[in-house]
């Protein structure tokens, strides 16, 4: 598909090890990488040198999971965003071989779709646990997920009333601003914050790490997701507590699917293929991780 790596068919094709799929793709652009199990989960991280890395200003951890459920392609949740980041991950390394300085780390991460049989199940879960006891905690943690169809960011209000610690407060607020900043110089015309269904961004916040997400949308299905919100205050804690093409114990989940945008209502299901996706969801991405890539955060 026209504005798409030619890849990404391949990609979602129902047999792919997907895993694999990325440590060739990564390898034959030169970039190398490490396995990481943690709970049985496999996660992907790319092997930055650490000439890359400068202790004046922050890292930027990105993490975007590689895993799907069965018998749905998963173009836009979450291939587009792989490929994507993968694509960053070239560039920053040929800045890196080159003497530049990124403070970049990323994940490829496995058992994100597991999220939906409570956050200790999910994978990034167990990673964020490996950071903690690792004391990588000062992280900014950016989780971009199913960012192939729609040119509105939105970044997701997860953490944001977190009932925790005045350190996690400030952090996750400073965080949260960084953020709001990105989206403002990549999209200034069109980017929303709204309750989105959590990523592996629920497993980093259980854990006590700040970390965002950011997912994208059509520009008509966020303008009527945003105006539902004011309709139905209680459609925000359903959004919130439900995976949306799963199972919910809420009583009213399925009364509210309708009110979803139908980017969301795609997620697990045959239809999350290339025809779902939209081609200037790509270089929107792009620049986005380009300018994350290039940022200087202070540590």
């Amino acid at each position: 598909m026209a504005g798409f790596p030619s890849e990404l068919e391949a990609y979602i094709a129902p047999n792919c090890d997907r895993l694999a799929f990325l440590q060739d793709y990564l390898l034959r652009r030169g970039v190398h990488t490490s396995v990481v199990p943690v709970h049985n989960r496999k996660h992907l991280l790319i092997n930055f040198p650490k000439t890359a890395y400068n202790p004046t200003f922050k890292v930027k951890t990105i993490l975007t999971h590689y895993d799907r459920v069965p018998n749905s392609p998963g173009a836009n949740d979450n291939s587009v965003c792989d490929l994507a980041v993968a694509d960053l991950a070239v560039r920053l390394y040929e800045i890196s071989m080159r003497g530049g300085v990124h403070n970049t780390r990323i994940f490829f991460t496995d058992g994100e779709e597991l999220g939906e049989n409570g956050v200790t199940e999910q994978g990034a879960f167990g990673l964020a646990e490996l950071f903690k006891k690792l004391g990588i905690t000062k992280d900014d943690v950016y989780v971009f997920d199913s960012c192939g169809r729609g040119t509105v960011p939105i970044l997701a209000q997860a953490g944001l009333n977190a009932k925790v610690n005045g350190a996690f407060k400030k952090q996750f607020a400073s965080l949260f601003e960084r953020t709001q900043n990105l989206l403002r110089e990549v999209s200034p015309q069109s980017w929303m914050t709204l309750p989105v269904p959590y990523s592996d961004n629920a497993g980093f916040l259980a854990c006590g790490i700040p970390a965002v997400a950011i997912t994208f949308l059509p520009a008509q299905e966020a303008t009527d997701y945003a105006r539902e919100l004011m309709r139905d205050k209680n459609l925000e804690k359903v959004v919130m507590n439900s995976n949306l093409a799963g199972n919910s114990a809420l009583p009213y989940h399925f009364q509210y699917v309708e009110k979803m945008p139908k980017t969301w209502r795609l997620f697990h299901t045959e239809y999350d293929n290339l025809l779902s996706l939209t081609p200037e969801s790509w270089d929107l991405l792009a620049r986005m991780l380009d300018a994350l890539g290039e940022a200087r955060f202070l540590a």
